[in-house]
């Protein structure tokens, strides 16, 4: 049993900042592709906040989080169509 704290060096793991910003792009093309069915109004703007924030940490997979800020887009008009559609705040099919 050790009751010190591990030795760190004092430099950021750049491969765990990219991983993170990666999951972050697949978590964002995954809930904005859900949010076409179900939720749009939740899950449209949560993909728009995690793909944003993937593309500012350096994702290697753009596509996928540019895929994902368009759904998030998508979820959103989507919503706002089916409003104007049935009169109504809400929709259903």
């Amino acid at each position: 049993m050790h009751l010190t704290a591990p030795v760190t060096t004092g430099r950021t793991d750049t491969r765990s900042r990219t991983r993170d910003a990666d999951g972050m792009a697949v978590a964002s093309f995954i809930l904005g592709l859900l949010g076409l069915l179900v939720l749009n109004l939740f899950l449209g703007p949560i993909a728009i906040a995690l793909a944003a924030v993937a593309l500012w940490r350096g994702t290697a997979r753009r596509g996928r989080a540019y895929l994902g800020l368009a759904l998030g887009v998508a979820d959103l008009a989507v919503l706002a169509t089916a409003m104007a559609v049935s009169g109504t705040v809400s929709w259903s099919l």
